[in-house]
């Protein structure tokens, strides 16, 4: 779905991302981990329209979408999240979701003058499909609580949540298990692979909790010093000497040395 060629990042003479090649299947949960600095986050920003690389190329199902603004790509069906989730803090958490879906007929003053009927029936539906939404997360509980009085791992859901409001085909998910308590995080853990395997959602993700990654995602792809280091199944990866040096660090490697036969 995703390929990535040869990715530079530069600013002025810092190489954020330096060459990065990397390719993410179609209907596959992606992880992208390594030590702070690698260029993970910047990569995203690269992929997701937020900057533009220095050079490189990235296309999306066989299209050059390489430098396209972020609402091109998300017309497109690419949506991101962020670490920090940005919700609507003063809107409730149902309003949120009801405002994702672009071109709605309520937008336009010439509609909202003569044309109230059809503006009646679309929010209807978006109340509908949001309500929906809100089940499928398990926190419908909280339709009409307003975004801002919500947890880190409540608004973790409702970024998910509105990625769900439009035909996303593929969402990129930066360290959505940050901050988040470890029962919050297993509910968010259970919506990315239900949206993975019931509605054939892609997923590349951002995480520093491996075992987090360790149960979502194959494969999981190693970033260091701008460059891809290594791919593959967690197992390989983490028993990647290079990998184990550069990042999962030296007592993982003393350890599984320790309980060796």
């Amino acid at each position: 779905m995703i390929a990535v060629s040869g990715i530079h990042k530069h600013f002025g003479g810092f190489r954020a991302v330096d060459g990065a090649t990397l390719n993410i299947a179609t209907g596959s949960i992606t992880g992208l981990i390594g030590p702070n600095g690698a260029g993970k986050t910047t990569l995203f920003n690269v992929i997701a329209g937020t900057l533009a690389p220095t050079s490189g190329r990235i296309e999306m199902d066989g299209e050059d979408i390489t430098g396209l603004a972020p609402h091109e790509l998300f017309h497109k069906g690419l949506l991101r999240t962020f670490q920090i989730a940005h919700e609507f803090g003063s809107l409730s958490v149902r309003e949120n979701l009801m405002m994702v879906p672009p071109a709605q007929s309520g937008e336009r003053l010439w509609s909202a003058w003569f044309h109230r009927a059809r503006i009646a029936r679309e929010e209807e539906a978006l109340l509908r499909k949001a309500d929906e939404v809100l089940e499928f997360l398990t926190i419908d509980h909280l339709k009409d609580e307003r975004a801002g009085n919500l947890s880190g791992g409540q608004k973790k859901l409702l970024e998910l949540g509105r990625t769900m409001m439009v035909d996303a085909k593929i969402v990129f998910l930066d360290e959505v298990g940050a901050g988040v308590n470890r029962t919050l995080l297993g509910t968010i853990g259970d919506a990315i692979q239900r949206l993975n395997k019931e509605r054939g959602y892609t997923f590349c993700m951002i995480e520093h909790d491996m075992d987090f990654i360790g149960r979502l995602c194959d494969p999981v792809i190693v970033m260091a010093e701008g460059q891809v280091m290594a791919q593959g199944r967690i197992d390989e990866i983490k028993a990647n000497e290079q990998v184990i040096e550069a990042y999962l660090g030296t007592g993982l490697k003393n350890k599984a040395v320790a309980g060796a036969p």
